[in-house]
């Protein structure tokens, strides 16, 4: 990221780049930046943008040996292609010797280390990772939007905000914008206007949903199940993502039986320590034998559906309607 910084402030550019990573907010704003620092605004004789993963890599290297136009370089930005995964053989040999006038922008969500591109765009330029931001990161950086528009937010409520949003910062921003808008006139955002137009990710709702199977409030459970499907969620989606819970709640009890605190369970799950708390709460509500049971369930449920002996929906609920009456709760 320094030498990236460096390039755009100098001018001094390389002749490519690789921006890569899960966090395609922070991904996205660093390839404009890069743009514009390269290519003059409204230049599009020497700027050729390329997307998705039937670009054809002799196309691209014929533009390259092409001469700028009236301009010191040409930029070449190619976007999810995939070749830092598989493929991209041919540019990687390119990139040994390439015109000197070319330079290229890679933008990626994934990219393997050992793959000859990766390792080709190493030597003539750098590779930048954008991984998902940690809590402290994400809230220094949510506070300073927040400051920006002379408002401010109380702790509770900028944890609250960041359970409605998740940590996707793409989502984050957008949330923040309709926050900014419904509080006006407001010096202060509060709880209550999260509440009012926050929406709350799928996660954040699945996490409600087995809340409210812990608690017994059949009712509830399926009633957020119902709400899902409203929203047309497909229910195989649904049941992995409930699978996916119960897996997290047995990795917390197990790791919360070892003496870790919540951030190591933060820290061992992927969870952010904000929800790794919620997650020690909420696991605390069942005994370990009926979490790792559901869990199971889950798959035979997944199995069943997917061999025609079940339909979709009514497997799903099935599933809550067990174990939201089920007995042995922690």
């Amino acid at each position: 990221m320094k030498q990236l910084l460096e390039d755009i402030k100098t001018g001094q550019f390389r002749q490519a780049y690789l921006l890569y990573g899960q966090e395609a907010y922070l991904r996205n704003q660093y390839r404009d930046r890069l743009k514009a620092a390269m290519v003059q605004e409204g230049d599009t004789m020497n700027f050729s943008s390329f997307q998705g993963k039937d670009i054809n890599p002799a196309q691209i290297i014929d533009l390259a040996e092409t001469m700028p136009f009236f301009a010191d370089r040409r930029v070449i930005l190619i976007q999810d292609s995939g070749w830092f995964k598989k493929g991209g053989e041919a540019l990687a040999d390119y990139l040994k010797t390439p015109s000197p006038t070319t330079f290229f922008i890679f933008a990626e969500a994934e990219a393997d280390k050992r793959n000859r591109l990766f390792k080709a765009v190493k030597e003539a330029g750098c590779a930048v990772e954008f991984s998902t931001q940690d809590e402290t990161t994400l809230k220094r950086w949510i506070l300073g939007r927040i400051k920006k528009e002379n408002k401010a937010i109380s702790h509770s409520g900028l944890d609250f905000f960041l359970q409605k949003t998740g940590s996707d910062m793409e989502n984050i921003d957008r949330e923040l914008e309709k926050l900014f808008c419904y509080t006006l006139k407001k010096d202060a955002i509060t709880e209550a206007d999260i509440d009012a137009v926050c929406i709350q990710q799928m996660t954040g709702k699945i996490f409600d949903m087995i809340e409210a199977v812990a608690a017994g409030r059949q009712k509830e459970a399926l009633q957020l199940y119902y709400d899902l499907l409203a929203l047309k969620e497909p229910p195989m989606r649904i049941l992995f993502l409930i699978g996916r819970q119960f897996s997290l709640l047995v990795q917390v009890k197990e790791l919360r039986a070892k003496g870790y605190d919540n951030r190591r369970i933060g820290e061992k799950t992927g969870l952010h320590g904000f929800i790794a708390g919620k997650y020690v709460n909420q696991s605390s509500r069942f005994e370990m034998d009926v979490l790792k049971e559901a869990l199971a369930d889950c798959v035979k449920t997944d199995e069943a559906v997917k061999n025609g002996r079940m339909n979709d929906r009514l497997g799903v609920e099935m599933l809550i309607v067990r174990y939201s009456g089920i007995s042995g709760r922690g």
